[in-house]
């Protein structure tokens, strides 16, 4: 009845990354980072494990002199996050 929950989006900060960057096309780092109330350093760490998974594409670059990042979800990230919350739904309403 209970469908295992996906470990990789069942951390607070990945979830919040994955929820945000699913509503809006791409996201700059600073704006994730303002968004999610997290550390530079913690954030950059699960960015990294979500592109290892492939549920993003992060994209370097540079605006003026300072760096940026983008980060865009992918097709398997969105599969991956509606799988998750359909997942989480059956927990919350069980039949």
């Amino acid at each position: 009845m209970f469908k295992p929950l996906d470990p990789l989006l069942h951390s607070e900060l990945r979830l919040a990354v994955m929820s945000l960057l699913v509503s809006v096309k791409e996201a700059e780092f600073g704006f994730i980072k303002e968004k999610t109330g997290a550390t530079a350093g913690n954030l950059s760490i699960q960015l990294q494990k979500l592109y290892e998974a492939d549920y993003v594409v992060l994209e370097k670059s540079f605006k003026g002199n300072y760096p940026l990042t983008t980060c865009r979800i992918t097709k398997k990230g969105i599969d991956a996050f509606e799988k998750y919350v359909n997942a989480l739904n059956a927990y919350i309403r069980p039949k």
